[in-house]
C-alpha cells in the first residue's frame, strides 16, 4: 500500500502558520524588548515581577541551549514519523531558537522540517 507524502491539509497549515507566527513574534519580543535591553537587566535587579522572572527563565533556558535542544529532538521525531502535532510544536521550537541564540541546532532542525515533507505519511488520506 503506497503512502502519500507528508503534506498538512490547507486548514491545518493555516493554524500551523499562525502557531509559527506566534512562537516567532515571542521570540522576537523576548529578545529586543526582554533580554537585550540594559535598562531591564537593570531594573531587574531588586525586583520580583513576572516579567523579570519571565526574562531570567528565559536567559537560562538559552544557557542550557534548551530550545535548540527541543527543534532538533522535535524534528528529528518528526522526520522519523511524520505528525501535524509535532510538525507544529517542532516548528515553534525552531522559530524560537532561531532567534534566542540557539542558531546551530535550530538551523539544522529547520532543514529536517524540510526534508519531512518528503516522507511518506500513514495519516494521509488517498
Amino acid at each position: 500500500m503506497a503512502y502519500r507524502n507528508f503534506l498538512p491539509s490547507s486548514r491545518a497549515a493555516n493554524v500551523i502558520i499562525a502557531l509559527g507566527a506566534f512562537a516567532l513574534g515571542w521570540a522576537i519580543y523576548m529578545r529586543y524588548a526582554l533580554v537585550e535591553q540594559s535598562a531591564i537587566g537593570l531594573a531587574c535587579r531588586g525586583m520580583e515581577t513576572m516579567t523579570c522572572e519571565t526574562r531570567e527563565m528565559v536567559i537560562t533556558l538559552y544557557g542550557y541551549s534548551v530550545f535548540g535542544i527541543a527543534a532538533i529532538s522535535l524534528a528529528v521525531i518528526q522526520f522519523i514519523r511524520p505528525s501535524l502535532l509535532v510538525f507544529t510544536l517542532a516548528l515553534m521550537a525552531t522559530s524560537i531558537g532561531v532567534v534566542m541564540y540557539n542558531n546551530n541546532l535550530s538551523a539544522l532542525a529547520a532543514g529536517l522540517l524540510l526534508i519531512s515533507f518528503a516522507r511518506p505519511w500513514r495519516g494521509a488520506t488517498a
